[in-house]
């Protein structure tokens, strides 16, 4: 049965998402970037959070609702899953993303990231690169959009930590928006390269904002501290309630032995 509610699932998420990529791309230089924003934040994702629960079984829990700001700020998260990617953004107000360049070469989904106003970033580009990320990422948090940016800067299976990447501390020592720390486990159910959404409680939790004033070192240590102990106490709250999930971290060691 997982099989069939995973393969409907799939079916209509990404008919969903290749319509509104295709509206994206047809309306993006006649329509203002809150087109975007609402179409996709206030319709499409929520239709799709919708069908993950009714179909999967699948529901996502946000905690820590309280540092959800009301202006703009960066939100540094856990990468586990492109549920993430997918449905982070409905969570908080008038939010987006930075991404690697990459993407924007996938046609109608790279391009309608960029109509949406994410912020691509070049990760051999050095420090110029660095600078454009900047310029751009103040350009939207003076609008009051908030960014959401992934430290890790790639995917991490859960009980695993990538070595946490400097981007996140250039926003932050160079802009004055809270940092908000986040901490999920949706790789226990939307695995990386899986066709199956298995069903459970995906957890996002925001945490208390980094305070202000800490040089590079601290602010580096603090955050990871933060994130992972967030995750590690979703992580141990997932396997009690879902047995089943322990799967995934005997996947996940397998491949590290290998």
């Amino acid at each position: 049965m997982i099989y069939l509610r995973s393969f409907i699932f799939n079916l209509l998420f990404y008919l969903t998402i290749l319509l509104g990529c295709i509206v994206s791309v047809l309306f993006g230089l006649f329509v203002p970037r809150r087109f975007h924003w609402a179409l996709w934040n206030d319709y499409l994702l929520v239709f799709s959070r919708k069908m993950l629960r009714l179909i999967c079984g699948l529901d996502i829990e946000v905690r820590g609702q309280e540092h959800i700001q009301k202006g703009a700020a960066i939100y540094a998260s856990k990468h586990q899953s492109a549920a993430e990617t997918y449905f982070m953004s409905s969570l908080i107000k008038d939010a987006t993303f930075i991404f690697k360049k990459e993407l924007t070469h996938i046609p109608f989904f790279g391009w309608a990231i960029r109509f949406y106003g994410s912020v691509p970033v070049n990760r051999s580009g050095g420090s110029r690169a660095m600078k454009q990320m900047l310029a751009e990422a103040k350009k939207l948090l003076k609008n009051k959009m908030s960014i959401i940016i992934f430290p890790e800067g790639t995917r991490t299976k859960p009980g695993k930590t990538n070595p946490y990447k400097p981007g996140v501390f250039f926003l932050y020592e160079n802009t004055d928006v809270p940092v908000v720390p986040v901490a999920l486990n949706t790789a226990f159910f939307w695995e990386k390269k899986s066709f199956l959404r298995h069903p459970g409680k995906i957890i996002i939790e925001f945490l208390e904002p980094m305070p202000r004033g800490l040089d590079k070192r601290a602010f580096m240590a603090l955050l990871q501290e933060r994130i992972e102990a967030g995750c590690r106490q979703i992580n141990t709250e997932t396997l009690e309630n879902y047995p089943e999930t322990k799967r995934v971290l005997k996947k996940a060691k397998r491949k590290v032995r290998l």
